[in-house]
């Protein structure tokens, strides 16, 4: 082979990992921050790009995203966010708790923020408004903290003489803990009911805080919505079943790995939705002009296979008001 020859060949082979390059470097890049694990988070990751989608944008052809996770621990968070800020991202997806939201405001307030979160984002300082939501984030609001009285009157409907019910929250985070803490109590207080609160913030707390609550002879379970708990979903189930512990979750994930019942949002939907608002901001939509989506319809799923294994008797009022029953 001639010297010349040879020389184009290397020199061409040589553009080709910078022209790909130059083409990675044009395409917008999403900053996606959680504050829950990767592995546990197939379900409302593919839901979040079917969201991109159906706006043009797929992942590796149009558009780059940088993942962030916390894996429960919401203190990395804002060092976390600030990688994202310093990567420049085009667009910031806080997601999975509170804590995402509140992070990536506190580290840009430039950068369009679209979030999930289940606590009032007004009153977190997210938006100014729901409907004008202003400066640069806006996202979507599952209200998750603000359905558990109504997981603890779905509970007693299927155990009407309980005397102790526990309660399992997550005290990292703090804002909302006393959230939960406050409508979980009152709601309690209303029907008189006696509650043992229980604290897990690590996979050590959880099993010491099952281990509590069968020794104190607990009649049945609230796990808050937050989303290390979440993660451990297997796990808390698996330990609902060993210590014979009716129990009732956030969201249709914990039923359908074997948990009694789950009452609240569909939270692919939300993650769907926020996919959505990622791409019409990266089309050139401003994120305060972009209302804060909330949801209109909530999911109450009931497993018979583990309500049999308990040896419990769903009442018909509540069958009759499941919108799925696992069998």
């Amino acid at each position: 082979m001639r010297r010349r020859e040879f020389i184009a060949i290397v020199g061409g082979a040589a553009t080709w990992p910078l022209a790909a390059r130059a083409q990675q470097s044009a395409m917008p890049v999403i900053g996606f921050l959680s504050g829950r694990s990767p592995y546990e988070s197939t379900s409302v990751v593919g839901a979040f790009g079917q969201g991109l989608g159906d706006t043009g944008y797929f992942g590796s052809k149009n558009v780059i995203i940088e993942y962030r996770w916390a894996e429960g621990r919401y203190d990395r968070l804002p060092a976390l966010a600030a990688e994202l800020v310093s990567r420049q991202v085009a667009v910031i997806a806080a997601v999975g708790g509170p804590n995402s939201g509140q992070a990536a405001k506190a580290a840009t307030a430039t950068i369009p923020i679209v979030f999930i979160s289940g606590t009032d984002p007004v009153q977190e300082g997210l938006v100014a408004s729901l409907n004008k939501p202003g400066g640069n984030a806006t996202g979507v609001n599952p209200l998750l903290p603000a359905m558990e009285g109504k997981r603890l009157g779905l509970l007693r409907q299927l155990i009407p003489n309980a005397a102790l019910i526990a309660v399992l929250l997550n005290p990292a985070s703090r804002d909302n803990f006393n959230r939960q803490m406050n409508e979980i109590q009152e709601a309690a207080r209303e029907v008189e009911q006696q509650l043992l609160v229980l604290r897990a913030s690590s996979e050590e707390e959880i099993e010491a805080a099952f281990a509590t609550a069968a020794e104190r002879r607990t009649n049945g379970l609230l796990v808050a919505a937050d989303p290390f708990l979440l993660s451990r979903r297997e796990r808390i189930v698996a330990l609902a079943a060993h210590y014979a512990i009716p129990a009732i979750y956030e969201v249709r994930d914990y039923a359908t790995a074997g948990g009694l019942m789950s009452y609240g949002i569909n939270l692919v939907n939300a993650y769907r939705q926020a996919g959505v608002y990622v791409g019409r901001i990266l089309k050139g939509e401003k994120p305060g002009d972009l209302p804060v989506l909330q949801p209109t319809k909530f999911d109450f799923v009931i497993n018979f296979k583990t309500a049999k294994a308990l040896g419990l008797t769903v009442p018909p009022g509540l069958v009759s008001i499941a919108d799925e029953v696992i069998e």
